[in-house]
């Protein structure tokens, strides 16, 4: 049985870690690996010819219990498994690698190196950079710290907190087999649409919190929280996506950013809301006034969700 101390110790230092190491190049990582199976998956069900919609809705219930299996069982070995426990949790979450891998796109643009700013956004987006002039490299990074501020450290986060790292992990398949399939094109509108439909649910919850703590950071910065309160939720129901919305909007009105507009996705040109108000733009300035914000708020979600959900996972252990 997990020792008391564990619920709350753990995902602390996980925390501490993924902000002093973010992801270490070369290290092997859990996300990896559940991205080969999810290759070897479907590339199984194309093969045999099964119902793809069906098959994906499978592959979520399969990933997600075998993710959880694996952690759980592996974090309940004698001596070692808290040692696993720690790197598990610590492993599932990213905002210290998102925060460095933005401002090193935020550097190089600042420095005049358009191709490398487009070369390394590229490894943090799905969609296409090579076109992109320096206005739109902003406004792609901004869109992106602020919607993984949420999917890579809120949700994960909330899970962790409230379920330990197995539930994590159960999480973190979903969103794996989300980022990879959850497309409306022909390849995967049927085969993602279990992973798509599943993730909004686990991630409803967690992308209104971190709204909620973007707000509450944003005022203590002196940013125009109240403006922001009562105009992000119209924006943030113009997104496809029930949930990424919340947080984009949010740091949109936060700090006077246009988010939104054309944005190529494999080769097509899609027409994405415009968020946060009109006539705006992202600066340099304004990229790292979020880049400060988002860390603090991750420091915020900490520190309230980590207690608290500790408490209501101990008190229905």
């Amino acid at each position: 049985m997990e020792h008391p101390a564990a619920v709350f110790l753990i995902p602390a230092l996980a925390v501490v870690l993924d902000r002093l190491l973010g992801d270490p190049v070369n290290w092997p990582h859990p996300v990896r690996l559940i991205g080969k199976g999810l290759d070897l998956f479907e590339t199984a069900v194309r093969r045999t010819g099964v119902n793809l919609r069906l098959a994906g809705w499978g592959a979520v219930l399969l990933f997600a219990w075998a993710a959880w299996f694996v952690v759980a069982e592996l974090t309940s070995i004698r001596y070692l498994g808290p040692l696993l426990a720690v790197y598990f949790a610590y492993a599932g979450l990213a905002l210290g690698c998102l925060l460095k891998d933005a401002r090193r796109v935020a550097e190089l643009l600042d420095s005049g190196d358009l191709n490398g700013a487009r070369t390394a956004l590229s490894m943090l987006v799905s969609r296409e950079t090579a076109g992109l002039d320096a206005p739109d490299i902003r406004r792609t990074l901004a869109e992106t710290v602020s919607e993984n501020l949420n999917d890579g450290f809120t949700a994960p986060l909330f899970y962790l907190a409230l379920l330990g790292p197995g539930g994590l992990w159960a999480y973190k398949a979903v969103s794996t087999m989300d980022s990879m399939w959850g497309y409306r094109t022909d390849r995967y509108i049927d085969l993602g649409q279990g992973a798509a439909r599943t993730d909004d649910v686990l991630a409803w919850i967690p992308a209104r919190l971190t709204a909620f703590f973007l707000f509450i950071v944003g005022k203590r910065l002196g940013l125009k929280a109240a403006t922001a309160r009562g105009r992000y939720r119209e924006d943030a129901r113009k997104m496809e996506s029930p949930n990424a919305g919340y947080p984009m909007a949010a740091a949109a009105w936060l700090l006077e950013g246009r988010m939104g507009g054309p944005t190529v996705y494999f080769g097509k040109v899609k027409d994405k809301p415009m968020l946060g108000p009109e006539g705006t733009w992202w600066d340099g300035v304004k990229l790292h006034k979020l880049f400060r914000l988002a860390g603090k708020t991750g420091t915020l979600a900490a520190c309230v969700l980590i207690p608290v959900l500790g408490l209501i996972r101990l008190l229905f252990a």
